[in-house]
């Protein structure tokens, strides 16, 4: 759709023609039925106390997806996001066990994930490294700086010193819901405008559509791919954080698996693995759509086995899904151009 014929819609008719709307309406119904659902089989699904409890739990994922679906953008993968969420807990807790101020603490253990976005992004885009290789090579580098910064041990507690922390990043409540959704919120409407509104947003998109093409239009493909290794590296350190702050201690195996839960918001949400399409609202809707498969089965009753192999079809399907989508797509425009 040109922009001049973007600018002569209705607000309402701008926001339902955005790239991946479709998808995103389509997977709110979804979630829609699944609270149905788990509210028919247990009311207390719909307690203040569950849903309260629910919207802290989603942050995480919420967190980890965003910065999952901006490499997903580009048409690349961030397998170090978990044992980025890991060293910034373990980074973080031994600071503050140590008698280092929380909040330069939390300036510390930032700079430290950072790095390790720079590091990925300058394999991948500089190095030319695949991503699937690079970042599994950063994964175990950040999960073993994660086990020696304390010695190969988790932490002591934190202590009665970071009890501002641990409200900033968890237990504080604003308007009745848990500062750590609210961050994650936050998080997520700070780099949706970037995606939507910003020549950056544009150009993340370009890199994942066509590579070729965006070099040829200008764009900075290895400063846009760095950037949202940047990102990704950003989002696992607030986690780590939250985590840090859920638990009052440092866990090495914190964030175990949660490369895994961002890229299953992003899919199931609608980013495509193949690049350049999707939107970030999506990614909420994915994330509150895992939240509410974990819950609702744990009040269901199912176990741990039967709610990883759930959601695991559910991905794959989602994944599979978007595949036949863009391969139908590219052979209709062939079939134009011919």
């Amino acid at each position: 759709m040109s922009n001049a014929s973007e600018k002569n819609l209705s607000p309402v008719k701008r926001f339902l023609s955005q790239r991946g709307m479709g998808q995103v309406i389509t997977v709110t119904i979804g979630l829609a039925v699944l609270c149905m659902l788990f509210g028919f089989i247990n009311p207390n699904f719909f307690t203040y106390r569950n849903i309260a409890n629910l919207l802290r739990q989603i942050a995480p994922t919420l967190l980890t997806g965003v910065g999952q679906s901006f490499v997903l953008f580009t048409g690349n993968i961030d397998l170090s996001i978990g044992s980025v969420v890991g060293m910034s807990c373990m980074i973080s807790a031994t600071l503050m066990c140590h008698g280092v101020n929380p909040w330069v603490a939390v300036l510390i253990t930032l700079v430290c994930c950072l790095i390790v976005g720079y590091v990925n992004g300058i394999l991948v885009s500089k190095c030319k490294l695949p991503p699937f290789i690079a970042t599994l090579g950063t994964m175990t580098i950040a999960r073993g700086i994660a086990q020696i910064v304390n010695g190969n041990y988790n932490t002591d507690s934190i202590g009665e010193a970071a009890k501002g922390f641990r409200t900033f990043f968890y237990s504080g409540k604003i308007a009745g819901i848990f500062s750590a959704f609210w961050i994650a919120i936050i998080v997520w409407a700070f780099f949706n405008y970037i995606m939507g509104r910003t020549r950056t947003g544009r150009h993340i998109y370009a890199t994942g559509s066509n590579i070729d093409a965006a070099r040829l239009s200008g764009v900075n493909v290895s400063r846009t791919i760095i950037y949202v290794y940047v990102v990704s590296a950003f989002c696992a350190c607030i986690t780590g954080l939250i985590t840090c702050a859920s638990t009052g201690t440092g866990t090495m195996d914190a964030g175990t698996s949660y490369e895994m839960y961002a890229v299953a918001a992003s899919v199931i949400g609608g980013v495509s693995t193949l690049g350049g399409s999707g939107i970030l609202l999506g990614t909420v809707i994915g994330a509150a759509i895992w939240g509410v498969l974990q819950n609702g089965l744990q009040f269901a009753g199912a176990p741990v086995a039967i709610r990883n192999i759930v959601i695991g079809i559910i991905v794959v399907v989602a994944v599979l899904l978007d595949v036949i989508v863009r391969t139908g797509k590219g052979k209709a425009k062939k079939h134009k151009a011919s």
